[in-house]
């Protein structure tokens, strides 16, 4: 929440922040973080890999989702960029060409890095769950885990996690097996 007296963080911030930054606002507050390292990176794209065939253009899976990688969401007052993040397509039928989106997804996947996790965890969690965003899932490529959330009223449950090189099922993408050692660079 933005401190009594102190200028609201606007979309001008979050404009002005450096290219080689993400910029986001949570309550009032500009939080910036640098751009994501290997490991992040490398754990974001092999697991985008493994659900946008099957799900987003419903190669060997049952599609019916719209699969975003870092989409900038403006929801309510607040402005986040998971790293991943999709839509049902009963939801959004096509992915408009704009510069961000207003529409909560159905789900979002945030990569977990030692400077980002508590941002993740406490502010833009509580941001998900106001949303209504129905599952969130924590990858951590520090730890090897998958941590899978699913929205319970107002609030998150742990549904599962799983660690290191575990072939999974996760909801909502059950439909596939995840073979979370892809996700991992050596090491």
């Amino acid at each position: 929440m933005a401190t009594p007296g102190r200028k609201r963080a606007t979309y001008d911030d979050v404009l002005a922040a450096p290219e080689h930054m993400v910029a986001e606002i949570v309550g009032g507050v500009l939080h910036t973080s640098p751009r994501p390292a290997a490991r992040h990176s490398r754990a974001t794209s092999s697991l985008h890999g493994d659900i946008a065939g099957p799900f987003d253009r419903g190669r060997n899976g049952p599609g019916g989702w719209l699969i975003l990688i870092e989409p900038e969401l403006h929801v309510g007052d607040d402005i986040v960029v998971p790293d991943l993040a999709a839509w049902r397509r009963a939801r959004m039928p096509e992915c408009p060409d704009v510069v961000y989106f207003e529409l909560a997804p159905d789900w979002v996947c945030e990569t977990l890095s030692p400077s980002t996790a508590g941002f993740d965890r406490r502010d833009k969690l509580a941001v998900y769950a106001r949303e209504q965003v129905t599952h969130v899932w924590f990858v951590d490529p520090i730890a090897r885990t998958l941590e899978i959330l699913a929205l319970d009223g107002q609030t998150y449950r742990v549904h599962a996690v799983h660690h290191g090189d575990a072939v999974v099922r996760a909801e909502p993408f059950d439909a596939v097996e995840l073979e979370l050692a892809s996700w991992w660079l050596p090491g």
